[in-house]
């Protein structure tokens, strides 16, 4: 599906392409003489970040990572985006897991009729790295959560739930730094000489937006990876005490075992006829036991 809406008086014109349907896609592309390795980037789902120009035809193709509103796997991931600049014409490419993008483009051209394609570029890259931030903070909420719980009991469910955190983090860190060195690439790119002031100052604002979401993700990725490294280390201490705990009970328990042994031996021994050598064992298996415990208990302080 092609949808196309005209702003800034008629002079430019949005246009809008679901990428579900490849076959349409490509034929838009042919129409409009676009390269055939920008169809191919445009299908890839696993696009990185970067920024493509044609000179002879002046095209200026951005691939820029947009966050996947569904989790997948109990994370959230990002996608790409194409944002395609032609003659007077702004492309974008979407499908199903990133239409809400071009829904708030949409609004927000409804709104901002008189401004040129590239304040329009601009200002929708600015829009996708504000629609990290909600995501980024309902990660946060629920790692305060998950610590909550963990502090009570340290449950192998509680930890997969840190682990899926921990998962949807790197793809944000990942995706944010690939958008911040994007747009810095921008403004040393030929095309940045042609823009105005108002453009740049756009680019700017969108940048900055890219950063801040960067040092963001950043600093939520090294609490995780700290809060992770804690459970580890807890996890590790409270098994060196059930293996202590359980070594000792062992050699405590070869007490009896020696002594009973000992006068076990078929072979003339002390006691060997007393009625009441059993009892002796007994008194002499729990000295020995008590005197081993006090020694242990000592030694393991």
């Amino acid at each position: 599906m092609i949808t196309k809406i005209a702003f800034h008086e008629g002079k430019y014109d949005w246009i809008n392409i679901d990428i579900d349907n490849a076959d349409e896609l490509e034929q838009f592309y042919k129409e409009n003489d676009i390269d055939d390795e920008v169809v191919a980037y445009s299908l890839d789902r696993n696009e990185r970040a970067h920024i493509e120009y044609e000179p002879s035809t002046q095209t200026f193709v951005l691939f820029f990572n947009v966050p996947n509103q569904e989790k997948i796997d109990d994370h959230y991931e990002t996608i790409p985006m194409t944002f395609l600049v032609k003659n007077q014409q702004i492309i974008t490419v979407t499908n199903g897991k990133n239409q809400y993008v071009a829904d708030k483009m949409k609004k927000y051209i409804e709104n901002n009729d008189a401004i040129t394609i590239f304040e329009f570029l601009f200002s929708s890259l600015f829009m996708v790295s504000d629609a990290f931030f909600p995501l980024v903070e309902e990660m946060d909420a629920d790692r305060k959560t998950i610590n909550d719980k963990l502090k009570e009991k340290t449950t192998k469910q509680n930890l997969l739930s840190l682990s899926d955190l921990e998962t949807g983090i790197v793809y944000f860190v990942s995706a944010s730094k690939q958008n911040m060195v994007l747009l810095e690439q921008v403004k040393t790119h030929l095309i940045y000489r042609t823009l105005n002031a108002s453009e740049k100052e756009q680019l700017e604002d969108a940048l900055i937006e890219a950063r801040q979401l960067v040092e963001m993700t950043q600093l939520s990725s090294q609490i995780l990876t700290q809060l992770s490294g804690t459970y580890n280390n807890i996890l590790n201490n409270n098994l060196n005490d059930t293996i202590k705990i359980l070594t000792i009970l062992s050699i405590l328990l070869t007490v009896p075992t020696i002594v009973t042994g000992f006068f076990g031996m078929n072979m003339p021994l002390p006691l060997e006829h007393n009625a009441s050598g059993w009892i002796t064992t007994i008194v002499i298996s729990a000295i020995l036991w008590f005197g081993l415990a006090y020694i242990l208990r000592r030694l393991m302080r």
